[in-house]
Protein backbone atom coordinates (compact mmCIF):
# COMPACT_ATOMS: atom_id res chain seq x y z
CA UNK A 1 0.00 0.00 0.00
CA UNK A 2 1.29 3.11 -0.61
CA UNK A 3 1.89 5.83 2.09
CA UNK A 4 1.48 9.43 0.80
CA UNK A 5 1.44 11.61 4.22
CA UNK A 6 4.34 12.99 5.98
CA UNK A 7 6.37 11.35 7.78
CA UNK A 8 6.46 12.54 11.67
CA UNK A 9 7.82 10.14 13.49
CA UNK A 10 10.61 7.11 12.75
CA UNK A 11 14.29 7.06 12.20
CA UNK A 12 16.44 9.97 11.82
CA UNK A 13 20.08 10.88 10.98
CA UNK A 14 20.45 10.45 14.14
CA UNK A 15 19.62 6.74 14.13
CA UNK A 16 21.65 5.96 12.09
CA UNK A 17 25.43 4.72 12.78
CA UNK A 18 28.52 3.96 11.23
CA UNK A 19 27.78 5.79 8.25
CA UNK A 20 29.05 9.29 8.72
CA UNK A 21 30.32 9.60 5.00
CA UNK A 22 27.37 8.56 3.58
CA UNK A 23 25.34 11.34 5.38
CA UNK A 24 26.93 13.74 5.25
CA UNK A 25 27.09 13.32 1.31
CA UNK A 26 22.68 13.25 1.97
CA UNK A 27 22.63 16.28 3.45
CA UNK A 28 24.61 18.30 1.18
CA UNK A 29 22.95 16.87 -2.06
CA UNK A 30 19.46 15.93 -1.30
CA UNK A 31 18.74 17.37 1.92
CA UNK A 32 19.91 21.04 1.52
CA UNK A 33 18.45 20.92 -2.02
CA UNK A 34 14.97 19.83 -0.61
CA UNK A 35 14.86 21.73 2.24
CA UNK A 36 15.82 24.92 1.07
CA UNK A 37 14.65 24.85 -2.96
CA UNK A 38 16.11 28.08 -3.76
CA UNK A 39 19.96 27.31 -3.71
CA UNK A 40 19.40 25.12 -6.92
CA UNK A 41 16.86 27.75 -8.51
CA UNK A 42 19.56 30.25 -8.29
CA UNK A 43 22.06 28.72 -9.26
CA UNK A 44 20.42 26.97 -12.35
CA UNK A 45 21.63 23.53 -11.60
CA UNK A 46 19.61 20.22 -10.83
CA UNK A 47 19.64 18.82 -7.34
CA UNK A 48 19.82 14.59 -7.31
CA UNK A 49 16.61 13.02 -9.23
CA UNK A 50 17.53 9.49 -7.89
CA UNK A 51 19.43 7.63 -5.38
CA UNK A 52 19.90 4.20 -5.65
CA UNK A 53 20.68 2.38 -2.85
CA UNK A 54 22.33 -0.93 -2.87
CA UNK A 55 24.44 -3.34 -0.34
CA UNK A 56 23.45 -7.04 1.71
CA UNK A 57 20.30 -7.84 2.93
CA UNK A 58 19.90 -6.15 6.81
CA UNK A 59 22.81 -3.00 6.06
CA UNK A 60 19.83 -0.05 6.56
CA UNK A 61 18.67 0.71 3.04
CA UNK A 62 15.32 0.99 3.67
CA UNK A 63 15.84 2.49 7.32
CA UNK A 64 17.86 4.85 5.10
CA UNK A 65 15.21 6.16 3.01
CA UNK A 66 12.58 6.73 5.56
CA UNK A 67 15.41 8.83 7.30
CA UNK A 68 15.22 10.87 4.37
CA UNK A 69 11.94 11.42 4.67
CA UNK A 70 12.19 12.26 8.46
CA UNK A 71 14.48 14.85 7.71
CA UNK A 72 13.17 16.37 5.18
CA UNK A 73 9.35 15.95 6.45
CA UNK A 74 7.94 15.99 2.37
CA UNK A 75 5.32 13.43 1.50
CA UNK A 76 7.05 9.96 1.27
CA UNK A 77 5.18 7.34 -1.19
CA UNK A 78 6.51 4.05 -0.39
CA UNK A 79 6.28 0.77 -1.88
CA UNK A 80 7.34 -2.23 -2.98
CA UNK A 81 8.38 -3.12 -6.35
CA UNK A 82 6.50 -6.82 -6.19
CA UNK A 83 2.88 -4.94 -5.67
CA UNK A 84 3.54 -3.34 -8.87
CA UNK A 85 3.47 -6.44 -10.48
CA UNK A 86 0.27 -8.03 -11.91
CA UNK A 87 -0.13 -10.51 -14.52
CA UNK A 88 -3.53 -7.98 -16.59
CA UNK A 89 -1.78 -6.83 -19.17
CA UNK A 90 -0.80 -2.90 -18.71
CA UNK A 91 -1.75 -2.92 -14.91
CA UNK A 92 1.59 -2.94 -13.96
CA UNK A 93 2.53 0.04 -15.88
CA UNK A 94 -0.60 1.38 -14.67
CA UNK A 95 0.87 1.11 -11.04
CA UNK A 96 3.48 2.87 -11.77
CA UNK A 97 1.62 5.79 -13.54
CA UNK A 98 -0.50 6.70 -10.71
CA UNK A 99 2.19 6.21 -8.14
CA UNK A 100 4.38 8.50 -9.79
CA UNK A 101 0.97 10.92 -10.68
CA UNK A 102 0.27 10.96 -7.01
CA UNK A 103 3.75 12.24 -5.82
CA UNK A 104 3.97 14.59 -8.66
CA UNK A 105 0.28 16.33 -7.56
CA UNK A 106 1.94 16.69 -3.95
CA UNK A 107 6.08 17.40 -5.18
CA UNK A 108 7.95 18.13 -3.53
CA UNK A 109 8.04 14.45 -2.23
CA UNK A 110 9.92 11.47 -2.46
CA UNK A 111 8.77 8.10 -3.77
CA UNK A 112 10.63 5.46 -2.41
CA UNK A 113 10.60 1.96 -4.35
CA UNK A 114 12.02 -0.96 -2.07
CA UNK A 115 13.84 -3.94 -3.82
CA UNK A 116 13.45 -2.50 -7.27
CA UNK A 117 15.36 -5.30 -9.44
CA UNK A 118 12.21 -6.76 -9.57
CA UNK A 119 10.63 -4.64 -12.00
CA UNK A 120 14.00 -3.27 -13.35
CA UNK A 121 16.25 -5.49 -14.14
CA UNK A 122 18.15 -5.85 -17.55
CA UNK A 123 15.93 -6.13 -20.63
CA UNK A 124 18.31 -8.57 -22.24
CA UNK A 125 17.97 -10.68 -19.44
CA UNK A 126 13.89 -10.34 -19.54
CA UNK A 127 11.70 -13.35 -21.33
CA UNK A 128 8.36 -11.62 -21.31
CA UNK A 129 7.19 -8.64 -23.34
CA UNK A 130 5.68 -7.66 -19.92
CA UNK A 131 8.71 -7.43 -17.82
CA UNK A 132 10.49 -5.00 -20.43
CA UNK A 133 7.19 -2.76 -20.77
CA UNK A 134 7.56 -2.22 -16.73
CA UNK A 135 11.20 -1.48 -16.97
CA UNK A 136 10.58 0.99 -20.18
CA UNK A 137 7.81 2.83 -18.33
CA UNK A 138 9.76 3.12 -15.15
CA UNK A 139 12.08 4.88 -17.01
CA UNK A 140 9.73 7.21 -18.56
CA UNK A 141 8.45 8.29 -15.26
CA UNK A 142 11.58 9.11 -14.04
CA UNK A 143 12.93 10.49 -17.19
CA UNK A 144 9.30 13.12 -16.93
CA UNK A 145 10.97 14.27 -13.61
CA UNK A 146 14.10 15.08 -14.98
CA UNK A 147 13.13 16.65 -18.24
CA UNK A 148 11.09 19.30 -16.10
CA UNK A 149 14.60 19.96 -13.93
CA UNK A 150 16.41 20.22 -16.97
CA UNK A 151 14.57 23.17 -18.51
CA UNK A 152 15.97 25.52 -15.80
CA UNK A 153 19.25 25.25 -17.45
CA UNK A 154 17.97 27.49 -19.75
CA UNK A 155 16.30 29.65 -17.88
CA UNK A 156 18.86 32.51 -16.27
CA UNK A 157 18.25 35.66 -14.94
CA UNK A 158 15.87 37.78 -12.36
CA UNK A 159 12.81 37.41 -15.11
CA UNK A 160 12.96 33.93 -15.11
CA UNK A 161 12.96 33.50 -10.95
CA UNK A 162 9.73 33.03 -10.75
CA UNK A 163 8.89 30.68 -13.65
CA UNK A 164 11.79 28.05 -12.35
CA UNK A 165 10.15 28.52 -8.90
CA UNK A 166 7.33 27.10 -10.47
CA UNK A 167 8.75 24.65 -12.25
CA UNK A 168 10.64 23.90 -9.22
CA UNK A 169 7.59 22.50 -7.14
CA UNK A 170 7.15 19.46 -9.13
CA UNK A 171 10.38 17.93 -7.70
CA UNK A 172 10.46 14.42 -7.14
CA UNK A 173 13.16 12.43 -5.98
CA UNK A 174 12.89 8.70 -6.23
CA UNK A 175 14.27 6.44 -3.73
CA UNK A 176 15.58 2.38 -5.01
CA UNK A 177 16.76 -0.49 -3.03
CA UNK A 178 18.59 -3.35 -4.18
CA UNK A 179 20.86 -6.03 -2.71
CA UNK A 180 21.60 -6.85 -6.39
CA UNK A 181 22.63 -3.65 -8.04
CA UNK A 182 24.16 -5.42 -11.10
CA UNK A 183 20.99 -7.09 -12.11
CA UNK A 184 18.93 -3.09 -12.54
CA UNK A 185 19.02 -2.17 -15.83
CA UNK A 186 21.57 -0.05 -17.13
CA UNK A 187 19.19 2.24 -18.76
CA UNK A 188 18.31 3.01 -15.14
CA UNK A 189 22.09 3.43 -13.66
CA UNK A 190 22.54 7.07 -15.46
CA UNK A 191 22.56 10.67 -14.62
CA UNK A 192 18.40 11.26 -14.83
CA UNK A 193 17.40 8.17 -13.72
CA UNK A 194 19.37 7.29 -10.95
CA UNK A 195 22.25 9.84 -10.45
CA UNK A 196 23.82 9.03 -7.48
CA UNK A 197 24.43 4.82 -6.06
CA UNK A 198 24.90 4.95 -2.27
CA UNK A 199 26.73 1.25 -1.60
CA UNK A 200 25.71 0.57 2.19
CA UNK A 201 28.69 -3.01 2.99
CA UNK A 202 29.04 -4.22 5.83
CA UNK A 203 30.11 -2.33 8.86
CA UNK A 204 33.70 -2.29 9.47
CA UNK A 205 35.16 -2.52 13.40
CA UNK A 206 34.11 0.96 14.25
CA UNK A 207 31.16 1.10 11.93
CA UNK A 208 29.61 -1.71 14.30
CA UNK A 209 30.54 0.35 17.39
CA UNK A 210 28.83 3.22 16.25
CA UNK A 211 25.78 1.32 15.47
CA UNK A 212 25.74 -0.32 18.91
CA UNK A 213 25.97 2.65 20.37
CA UNK A 214 23.09 4.15 18.74
CA UNK A 215 20.53 0.56 18.97
CA UNK A 216 22.35 0.59 23.23
CA UNK A 217 20.95 5.06 23.72
CA UNK A 218 17.70 4.09 25.60
CA UNK A 219 18.54 0.64 26.96
CA UNK A 220 18.79 -0.10 30.30
CA UNK A 221 22.36 -1.63 30.68
CA UNK A 222 24.00 -2.22 33.93
CA UNK A 223 27.45 -1.37 34.32
CA UNK A 224 29.94 0.11 31.65
CA UNK A 225 29.04 -1.02 28.19
CA UNK A 226 31.96 -1.35 26.19
CA UNK A 227 30.85 -0.97 22.22
CA UNK A 228 34.36 -1.97 20.48
CA UNK A 229 34.49 -4.96 22.84
CA UNK A 230 31.52 -6.62 21.34
CA UNK A 231 32.20 -5.09 18.08
CA UNK A 232 35.23 -7.45 17.82
CA UNK A 233 33.41 -10.22 18.11
CA UNK A 234 30.83 -9.25 15.94
CA UNK A 235 32.63 -9.16 12.55
CA UNK A 236 30.57 -9.82 9.53
CA UNK A 237 27.14 -8.60 11.51
CA UNK A 238 25.33 -5.86 9.55
CA UNK A 239 22.67 -3.39 11.25
CA UNK A 240 20.34 -5.85 11.52
CA UNK A 241 22.17 -8.85 12.79
CA UNK A 242 23.33 -6.26 15.69
CA UNK A 243 19.58 -5.20 16.41
CA UNK A 244 19.22 -8.98 16.83
CA UNK A 245 21.97 -9.37 19.11
CA UNK A 246 20.96 -6.25 21.24
CA UNK A 247 17.28 -7.78 21.20
CA UNK A 248 19.08 -11.42 22.34
CA UNK A 249 20.88 -9.70 25.15
CA UNK A 250 17.39 -8.62 26.19
CA UNK A 251 16.26 -11.94 26.38
CA UNK A 252 19.21 -13.53 28.21
CA UNK A 253 18.45 -10.88 30.71
CA UNK A 254 14.76 -11.59 31.29
CA UNK A 255 16.17 -15.78 31.43
CA UNK A 256 19.16 -14.83 33.86
CA UNK A 257 16.08 -13.05 36.47
CA UNK A 258 13.64 -15.89 36.09
CA UNK A 259 16.35 -18.51 36.67
CA UNK A 260 16.08 -16.57 40.25
CA UNK A 261 12.68 -17.51 40.44
CA UNK A 262 12.80 -21.24 41.39
CA UNK A 263 9.41 -21.41 43.02
CA UNK A 264 7.57 -20.00 40.33
CA UNK A 265 9.16 -22.70 37.67
CA UNK A 266 7.60 -25.27 39.97
CA UNK A 267 4.11 -24.49 38.08
CA UNK A 268 2.98 -25.81 35.38
CA UNK A 269 1.84 -22.06 33.85
CA UNK A 270 4.74 -20.02 35.92
CA UNK A 271 5.36 -17.59 32.89
CA UNK A 272 1.66 -16.21 33.67
CA UNK A 273 2.34 -14.90 36.84
CA UNK A 274 3.11 -10.71 37.19
CA UNK A 275 5.98 -9.68 38.08
CA UNK A 276 6.49 -7.27 41.11
CA UNK A 277 7.29 -3.56 40.73
CA UNK A 278 10.67 -3.99 42.33
CA UNK A 279 11.96 -6.93 40.52
CA UNK A 280 10.77 -5.14 37.55
CA UNK A 281 13.17 -2.07 38.58
CA UNK A 282 16.00 -4.24 39.13
CA UNK A 283 15.46 -5.65 35.73
CA UNK A 284 18.78 -4.72 33.53
CA UNK A 285 21.07 -5.56 30.92
CA UNK A 286 25.12 -6.67 31.53
CA UNK A 287 27.52 -6.86 29.87
CA UNK A 288 27.70 -10.71 30.23
CA UNK A 289 24.42 -10.75 28.33
CA UNK A 290 25.74 -9.01 25.15
CA UNK A 291 28.48 -11.52 25.00
CA UNK A 292 26.30 -14.61 25.25
CA UNK A 293 24.25 -13.05 22.57
CA UNK A 294 27.14 -12.91 20.66
CA UNK A 295 28.06 -16.53 20.71
CA UNK A 296 24.00 -17.26 19.43
CA UNK A 297 23.17 -14.70 16.75
CA UNK A 298 24.00 -15.52 13.37
CA UNK A 299 25.10 -12.73 11.27
CA UNK A 300 23.16 -12.64 7.95
CA UNK A 301 26.28 -12.58 5.98
CA UNK A 302 27.23 -15.81 6.90
CA UNK A 303 24.16 -17.66 5.56
CA UNK A 304 25.10 -15.36 2.31
CA UNK A 305 28.27 -17.29 1.77
CA UNK A 306 30.77 -15.98 4.39
CA UNK A 307 32.32 -18.51 6.28
CA UNK A 308 31.88 -18.24 10.15
CA UNK A 309 34.36 -15.95 11.85
CA UNK A 310 37.37 -17.72 12.70
CA UNK A 311 38.38 -18.18 16.22
CA UNK A 312 41.61 -18.59 15.67
CA UNK A 313 44.58 -16.74 16.98
CA UNK A 314 48.22 -16.94 16.55
CA UNK A 315 49.17 -18.91 19.42
CA UNK A 316 47.16 -21.51 17.88
CA UNK A 317 48.79 -21.77 14.97
CA UNK A 318 52.74 -22.77 16.56
CA UNK A 319 55.05 -20.53 15.25
CA UNK A 320 55.90 -18.95 11.59
CA UNK A 321 57.04 -15.59 13.56
CA UNK A 322 58.41 -14.36 10.22
CA UNK A 323 55.03 -15.03 8.08
CA UNK A 324 53.12 -13.37 10.54
CA UNK A 325 55.35 -10.46 10.86
CA UNK A 326 54.91 -10.42 6.52
CA UNK A 327 51.63 -10.66 7.07
CA UNK A 328 51.42 -7.56 9.84
CA UNK A 329 53.09 -5.60 7.31
CA UNK A 330 50.93 -6.39 3.98
CA UNK A 331 47.42 -6.69 5.17
CA UNK A 332 46.96 -5.99 9.10
CA UNK A 333 48.73 -2.55 9.18
CA UNK A 334 47.07 -1.41 6.30
CA UNK A 335 43.27 -3.00 7.23
CA UNK A 336 44.12 -1.01 10.89
CA UNK A 337 45.60 2.53 9.23
CA UNK A 338 44.13 2.89 6.30
CA UNK A 339 45.09 6.64 6.37
CA UNK A 340 48.97 5.79 5.63
CA UNK A 341 48.71 3.90 2.55
CA UNK A 342 46.73 7.13 1.34
CA UNK A 343 48.74 9.43 2.19
CA UNK A 344 52.08 7.60 0.70
CA UNK A 345 49.86 6.68 -2.71
CA UNK A 346 49.80 3.46 -2.22
CA UNK A 347 46.33 2.07 -3.64
CA UNK A 348 47.32 -1.60 -5.15
CA UNK A 349 45.38 -4.26 -2.78
CA UNK A 350 48.18 -7.29 -2.44
CA UNK A 351 47.75 -10.82 -3.06
CA UNK A 352 49.53 -13.36 -1.05
CA UNK A 353 50.53 -17.11 -2.33
CA UNK A 354 51.26 -19.60 0.45
CA UNK A 355 52.74 -22.98 -0.94
CA UNK A 356 54.37 -25.65 0.68
CA UNK A 357 53.61 -29.27 1.74
CA UNK A 358 50.20 -30.18 2.71
CA UNK A 359 49.37 -30.01 6.41
CA UNK A 360 51.43 -27.17 7.44
CA UNK A 361 48.92 -24.99 8.54
CA UNK A 362 48.44 -22.74 5.35
CA UNK A 363 44.33 -22.72 6.36
CA UNK A 364 45.30 -22.50 9.88
CA UNK A 365 47.34 -19.26 8.93
CA UNK A 366 45.03 -17.51 6.56
CA UNK A 367 41.99 -17.75 9.75
CA UNK A 368 44.92 -16.83 12.19
CA UNK A 369 45.47 -13.29 10.11
CA UNK A 370 41.65 -12.85 9.53
CA UNK A 371 41.30 -13.07 13.56
CA UNK A 372 43.79 -10.91 13.89
CA UNK A 373 43.00 -8.28 10.91
CA UNK A 374 39.26 -8.05 12.34
CA UNK A 375 38.13 -8.11 8.67
CA UNK A 376 35.53 -10.00 6.90
CA UNK A 377 36.32 -13.57 5.79
CA UNK A 378 35.48 -15.34 3.09
CA UNK A 379 36.74 -19.01 2.31
CA UNK A 380 37.07 -20.86 -1.39
CA UNK A 381 37.57 -23.84 -1.24
CA UNK A 382 37.99 -23.29 -4.97
CA UNK A 383 37.02 -26.72 -6.80
CA UNK A 384 33.54 -26.03 -5.54
CA UNK A 385 33.10 -23.16 -8.04
CA UNK A 386 33.07 -25.28 -10.86
CA UNK A 387 30.55 -25.71 -12.14
CA UNK A 388 28.82 -27.71 -15.70
CA UNK A 389 27.27 -25.04 -17.49
CA UNK A 390 28.73 -21.98 -19.26
CA UNK A 391 29.32 -18.70 -17.75
CA UNK A 392 28.47 -20.27 -14.51
CA UNK A 393 31.91 -20.54 -13.23
CA UNK A 394 32.57 -16.92 -14.13
CA UNK A 395 29.43 -15.82 -12.69
CA UNK A 396 30.64 -17.67 -9.33
CA UNK A 397 34.07 -15.82 -9.14
CA UNK A 398 32.31 -12.23 -9.88
CA UNK A 399 30.02 -12.64 -7.34
CA UNK A 400 32.66 -13.28 -4.79
CA UNK A 401 34.23 -10.37 -5.41
CA UNK A 402 31.66 -8.38 -5.33
CA UNK A 403 30.40 -9.69 -1.88
CA UNK A 404 34.43 -8.42 -0.94
CA UNK A 405 33.66 -4.77 -2.50
CA UNK A 406 30.72 -4.56 -0.48
CA UNK A 407 31.84 -5.75 2.83
CA UNK A 408 35.72 -3.97 2.77
CA UNK A 409 37.69 -4.09 4.42
CA UNK A 410 37.41 -8.27 3.16
CA UNK A 411 39.62 -11.21 2.91
CA UNK A 412 39.09 -13.70 0.66
CA UNK A 413 41.11 -17.11 0.91
CA UNK A 414 41.14 -19.49 -2.45
CA UNK A 415 42.10 -22.62 -0.81
CA UNK A 416 43.68 -25.28 -3.17
CA UNK A 417 43.79 -22.15 -5.88
CA UNK A 418 45.40 -24.73 -8.05
CA UNK A 419 42.25 -26.24 -9.30
CA UNK A 420 41.31 -22.61 -10.65
CA UNK A 421 45.12 -21.58 -12.36
CA UNK A 422 46.35 -24.48 -14.12
CA UNK A 423 48.90 -23.86 -16.71
CA UNK A 424 47.63 -22.79 -19.72
CA UNK A 425 47.94 -24.50 -22.95
CA UNK A 426 48.20 -27.62 -21.21
CA UNK A 427 46.13 -30.61 -21.68
CA UNK A 428 42.57 -30.30 -20.06
CA UNK A 429 43.27 -26.87 -18.74
CA UNK A 430 40.81 -25.68 -21.30
CA UNK A 431 37.99 -26.60 -18.98
CA UNK A 432 39.43 -23.95 -16.50
CA UNK A 433 40.48 -21.20 -18.94
CA UNK A 434 37.56 -19.37 -18.97
CA UNK A 435 37.18 -19.45 -15.03
CA UNK A 436 40.99 -18.46 -14.61
CA UNK A 437 40.60 -15.45 -16.76
CA UNK A 438 37.59 -14.24 -15.09
CA UNK A 439 40.15 -14.27 -11.39
CA UNK A 440 42.78 -12.67 -13.55
CA UNK A 441 40.41 -9.60 -14.32
CA UNK A 442 39.25 -9.59 -11.08
CA UNK A 443 42.65 -9.89 -9.50
CA UNK A 444 43.78 -6.66 -12.46
CA UNK A 445 40.69 -4.37 -10.95
CA UNK A 446 42.94 -3.00 -8.00
CA UNK A 447 41.23 0.50 -8.28
CA UNK A 448 38.00 -1.09 -7.76
CA UNK A 449 38.81 -3.34 -4.75
CA UNK A 450 39.69 -0.73 -1.80
CA UNK A 451 40.47 -2.77 1.03
CA UNK A 452 39.92 -6.17 -0.75
CA UNK A 453 42.89 -8.57 -0.22
CA UNK A 454 43.32 -11.76 -1.54
CA UNK A 455 45.33 -15.16 -0.20
CA UNK A 456 46.12 -18.62 -2.46
CA UNK A 457 47.07 -21.76 -0.65
CA UNK A 458 48.57 -24.38 -2.50
CA UNK A 459 51.01 -27.24 -2.14
CA UNK A 460 51.60 -27.47 -5.88
CA UNK A 461 52.77 -24.25 -7.18
CA UNK A 462 54.65 -25.41 -10.13
CA UNK A 463 51.27 -26.18 -11.59
CA UNK A 464 50.41 -23.15 -11.69
CA UNK A 465 50.19 -20.85 -14.65
CA UNK A 466 52.99 -17.89 -13.85
CA UNK A 467 50.56 -15.49 -14.95
CA UNK A 468 48.78 -15.41 -12.03
CA UNK A 469 51.95 -14.90 -9.83
CA UNK A 470 52.93 -11.26 -11.03
CA UNK A 471 53.23 -8.38 -8.72
CA UNK A 472 49.42 -7.08 -8.66
CA UNK A 473 47.86 -10.79 -8.50
CA UNK A 474 49.35 -13.19 -6.49
CA UNK A 475 52.68 -11.22 -6.61
CA UNK A 476 53.93 -12.21 -2.96
CA UNK A 477 54.83 -16.05 -2.31
CA UNK A 478 55.75 -17.07 1.13
CA UNK A 479 56.67 -20.95 1.96
CA UNK A 480 55.32 -22.62 4.95
CA UNK A 481 57.80 -25.07 5.84
CA UNK A 482 57.57 -27.99 8.02
CA UNK A 483 57.79 -26.78 11.65
CA UNK A 484 61.00 -27.15 13.30
CA UNK A 485 61.90 -28.53 16.70
CA UNK A 486 60.59 -25.70 18.43
CA UNK A 487 57.40 -24.94 16.70
CA UNK A 488 56.79 -28.66 16.99
CA UNK A 489 56.49 -27.65 20.81
CA UNK A 490 54.44 -24.74 20.37
CA UNK A 491 51.88 -26.47 18.17
CA UNK A 492 51.88 -29.42 20.78
CA UNK A 493 51.24 -26.49 24.09
CA UNK A 494 48.33 -25.03 21.09
CA UNK A 495 46.97 -28.69 21.12
CA UNK A 496 46.88 -29.19 24.60
CA UNK A 497 45.22 -26.41 25.64
CA UNK A 498 41.95 -28.24 25.32
CA UNK A 499 42.78 -31.57 26.70
CA UNK A 500 43.87 -32.65 29.78
CA UNK A 501 47.82 -33.07 29.59
CA UNK A 502 49.77 -33.99 33.18
CA UNK A 503 51.79 -30.80 34.25
CA UNK A 504 54.87 -32.73 34.15
CA UNK A 505 54.96 -33.55 30.02
CA UNK A 506 57.83 -31.82 28.41
CA UNK A 507 56.69 -30.44 24.96
CA UNK A 508 59.85 -29.03 23.87
CA UNK A 509 61.92 -32.10 24.83
CA UNK A 510 59.69 -34.58 23.25
CA UNK A 511 59.45 -32.37 20.34
CA UNK A 512 63.25 -33.09 19.99
CA UNK A 513 63.40 -36.57 19.50
CA UNK A 514 64.07 -38.34 16.22
CA UNK A 515 60.91 -39.79 15.82
CA UNK A 516 59.22 -36.20 15.59
CA UNK A 517 61.96 -35.06 13.34
CA UNK A 518 59.31 -35.34 10.16
CA UNK A 519 55.68 -34.71 11.84
CA UNK A 520 53.56 -32.04 10.11
CA UNK A 521 50.90 -29.86 12.01
CA UNK A 522 48.46 -32.34 11.14
CA UNK A 523 50.56 -35.40 12.44
CA UNK A 524 51.17 -33.42 15.66
CA UNK A 525 47.38 -32.92 15.32
CA UNK A 526 46.80 -37.04 14.96
CA UNK A 527 49.40 -38.00 17.85
CA UNK A 528 47.59 -35.45 20.60
CA UNK A 529 44.46 -37.16 19.30
CA UNK A 530 45.65 -40.68 19.08
CA UNK A 531 47.39 -39.71 22.72
CA UNK A 532 43.94 -39.18 24.00
CA UNK A 533 42.54 -42.48 22.82
CA UNK A 534 44.87 -44.42 24.75
CA UNK A 535 44.05 -42.86 27.67
CA UNK A 536 40.13 -43.50 27.01
CA UNK A 537 41.13 -47.17 26.42
CA UNK A 538 42.92 -47.43 29.49
CA UNK A 539 40.23 -46.63 31.36
CA UNK A 540 37.74 -48.96 29.74
CA UNK A 541 39.85 -51.76 29.90
CA UNK A 542 39.90 -51.37 33.90
CA UNK A 543 36.14 -51.03 33.56
CA UNK A 544 35.84 -54.37 31.54
CA UNK A 545 37.75 -55.85 34.30
CA UNK A 546 35.35 -54.76 37.32
CA UNK A 547 38.28 -52.59 38.76
CA UNK A 548 37.30 -49.10 39.36
CA UNK A 549 39.20 -46.00 37.77
CA UNK A 550 38.61 -43.55 40.05
CA UNK A 551 41.49 -41.28 38.59
CA UNK A 552 41.00 -38.53 36.69
CA UNK A 553 41.91 -38.62 33.37
CA UNK A 554 45.36 -37.48 32.11
CA UNK A 555 47.49 -37.55 28.80
CA UNK A 556 51.08 -38.82 30.47
CA UNK A 557 54.45 -39.14 28.31
CA UNK A 558 54.13 -42.41 28.46
CA UNK A 559 50.80 -42.43 26.57
CA UNK A 560 52.57 -39.85 24.20
CA UNK A 561 55.04 -42.23 23.11
CA UNK A 562 52.78 -45.24 22.44
CA UNK A 563 50.64 -42.91 20.20
CA UNK A 564 54.30 -41.91 18.40
CA UNK A 565 54.56 -45.27 17.61
CA UNK A 566 51.90 -45.38 15.40
CA UNK A 567 51.93 -42.16 13.28
CA UNK A 568 53.82 -42.10 10.53
CA UNK A 569 54.70 -38.64 8.72
CA UNK A 570 52.70 -37.66 6.19
CA UNK A 571 55.98 -35.96 4.50
CA UNK A 572 59.08 -38.70 3.14
CA UNK A 573 62.41 -37.82 2.99
CA UNK A 574 61.87 -37.35 -0.95
CA UNK A 575 59.06 -35.02 -0.75
CA UNK A 576 60.91 -32.55 1.49
CA UNK A 577 63.92 -32.83 -0.66
CA UNK A 578 61.56 -31.76 -3.39
CA UNK A 579 59.89 -28.83 -1.71
CA UNK A 580 63.07 -27.28 -0.37
CA UNK A 581 64.36 -27.91 -3.86
CA UNK A 582 60.73 -25.37 -5.09
CA UNK A 583 60.93 -22.88 -2.79
CA UNK A 584 64.73 -22.46 -4.02
CA UNK A 585 63.85 -22.41 -7.73
CA UNK A 586 60.86 -20.01 -6.93
CA UNK A 587 63.49 -17.90 -4.59
CA UNK A 588 66.08 -17.37 -7.37
CA UNK A 589 63.17 -16.95 -9.80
Amino acid sequence: MVSGETRREGPRFQDLGGINTVLEDLIMEVIIPLSHPELPKRLGVRPTGGILLHGPPGCGKTMLANAIANETGLPFYKISATEMVSAVPGASEESIRDLFNKAYRTAPSIVFIDEIDAIASKRENLQREMESRIVMQLMTCMDESQQILRAIDSDYGPEAYEKITNRMSSYVLVIGATNRPDAVDQALRRPGCFDREIALGVPDENARAEILSVLTRNIRIEGKFDSFKIARFTTGFVGADLAALVSKAGNLAIKRITDKRPQLRENVDWWRHSWLPEEIENLSITMFDFEEATKLVQPSTRREGFSSIPNIKWEDVGGHDSLRKAFNRYIIQRIKHPEDNEELGVDMEVGLMLYGPPGCGKTLIAKALANEAGANFIHIKSPEILRKYVGESEQEVRTIFSRARTSSPCIIFFDEVDALTPKRGREGAWVVERTFNQLLIELDCADQQHGVYVIGATNRLEVIDPAILRPGRFGRLFYVPLPSTDERGLILKALARKKPVSPDFDYNAFASREACKNLIGADIAALMNEAAMIVKEEKQMHVDRGISYDEPLVIKTSHFEKALETIIPSISEEQMRYYEGLQQNFRAA
